[in-house]
């Protein structure tokens, strides 16, 4: 079995904590205009810089025309739920925001600033987030426990005027709503008809039971598991889940129209497909679990840094596709196909909130991309290698953020695509050419 962080023959834990110490960190800010005299201190900063705030101080949505606020956003966390790590607390945080960060600019060519907060009521969190709005264009909120993640997004989004998002929610659910889309393709399945099992009810898997439904799935063929058993109207706690979550309670009151009761291997039962964001396995999910599904049946086993099974064993025991969290094994369901290309349209179209529907529809545009180069049981998704597909993202979101008249900046979608591959490819031609030029080092 593999080790967490090993993957063909390289310790990944180990060059990271070696290269983290080497780099001093990932990101860094660099100027984008020229300094060539004193001359243009003066234009910059004093005296110049005055009339520009002045400006801004008349119109406040000038401060997008004449800063970099266009292109900036804000990777908000107090360090409560990490990766698989749990409440490692903000400081522990930040070496992933700023992986985020890097994201963010080589695959979205967006300028994203980590803000880890020592903040953590939820009311103080939405304080300070509304606070910082007039630095950015938009806020991504990242590795917040449940179920206080859901209460802010709600709450950000309509007390905002910039959009706000939560990628463990909404990133993970657009990549698995893409791959999914795929999966039944290659299988043979309507998404009104598929029986679907949720195994794990935290922020991933609840946001993706949301975006399902408003994708068109039956919200009714949908069952839900979470470590208490399978979610049902009638189970005991749910009075509690009504005061304490009532994200959680919304669903067990819709979802199992057939009102199944008992665990994950009741559930499975004729199930058509399983998607499972619960805890690092293996053996979360036993192979003759599988077995009772439906034939050709499609499993996502997203934990990470270990599937809740093997995908070798899930096909063993009869999945046609399986899909991890991992970039080692085929079919990644993984957020990082979703929210760099998000980001990139909702800036350039300057949305004020990015709605259910234009994640449906980035989904969407995600699973074409992969459809146009040809699915198998091995490629229901596009890499991240396949850097074509996030200026296609990135038009879908700002063409369906004009249609729900969202949008700042009108223009047309292939006008939105334009700008997207040229920021995109622009970036990363900086940056690769800062490694060729070794203005960014090697290090050994």
């Amino acid at each position: 079995m593999r080790n967490e962080g090993e993957t063909g023959g390289k310790n990944f834990s180990d060059l990271a904590i070696k290269y983290s110490k080497d780099y001093l960190g990932k990101i860094q800010t660099m100027l984008k205009v020229p300094v060539r005299s004193l001359e243009d201190f003066s234009v910059w900063y004093t005296p110049g810089v005055a009339a520009v705030s002045l400006e801004i101080a008349k119109e406040k949505d000038l401060s997008f025309d004449m800063t970099w606020r266009w292109n900036a956003v804000a990777i908000v966390t107090d360090g409560t739920r990490v990766l698989g790590l749990g409440n490692v607390g903000p400081e522990a945080s930040l070496p992933v925001m700023e992986g985020k960060g890097l994201i963010f600019k080589y695959l979205g060519g967006v300028d994203a600033i980590p803000i880890p907060i020592n903040v953590h009521e939820k009311d103080q969190i939405v304080n300070t987030v509304k606070a910082i709005e007039p630095a950015f264009g938009g806020i991504n909120l990242e590795d917040i426990e449940s179920p206080k993640c859901f209460y802010l997004l709600e709450t950000l989004r309509k007390e905002m005027n910039i959009p706000v998002w939560h990628d463990d929610q909404l990133g993970t659910a657009g990549a698995t709503l893409a791959g999914l889309l795929n999966a039944l393709k290659v299988t043979g399945r309507r998404e009104r008809d598929t029986k679907i099992v949720v195994v794990g009810s935290g922020a991933a898997n609840i946001a993706t039971i949301k975006l399902f439904e408003a994708a068109g799935f039956g919200i009714g063929n949908i069952v839900a598991v979470d470590s208490h058993g399978i979610l049902h109207p009638e189970r005991e706690d749910m009075d509690v889940l009504m005061r304490d979550n009532p994200w959680k309670y919304d669903l067990g009151i819709r979802t199992n129209k057939r009102r199944i009761v008992g665990e994950i291997q009741d559930a499975l039962d004729g199930a058509d497909v399983l998607i499972a964001a619960s805890k690092p396995g293996p053996g979360i999910i036993k192979g003759e679990w599988i077995r009772k599904m439906e034939k050709r049946s499609i499993v996502f086993a997203l934990a990470n840094p270990v599937p809740e099974i093997w995908p070798n064993e899930a096909k063993e025991y009869g999945a046609e596709i399986v899909g991890t969290g991992r970039s080692d094994f085929p079919n990644q369901i993984n957020n990082s196909l979703v929210f760099p290309g998000v980001f990139r349209g909702a800036l350039d179209a300057r949305v004020r909130k990015i709605s259910e529907s234009m994640v449906v529809r980035a989904s969407k545009e995600l699973a074409l991309f992969a459809e146009e180069n040809g699915l198998s049981d091995q490629y229901i998704i596009p890499t991240m290698e396949e850097w074509e597909v996030f200026p296609r993202v990135a038009a879908a979101i700002a063409d369906e953020g004009v249609k729900e008249d969202l949008a700042r900046v009108r223009m047309s979608k292939a006008e939105y695509l334009e700008r997207a591959k040229e920021i995109i490819s622009s970036n990363r031609e900086m940056i690769e050419k800062m490694m060729d030029m070794e203005l960014i080092k090697k290090v050994k």
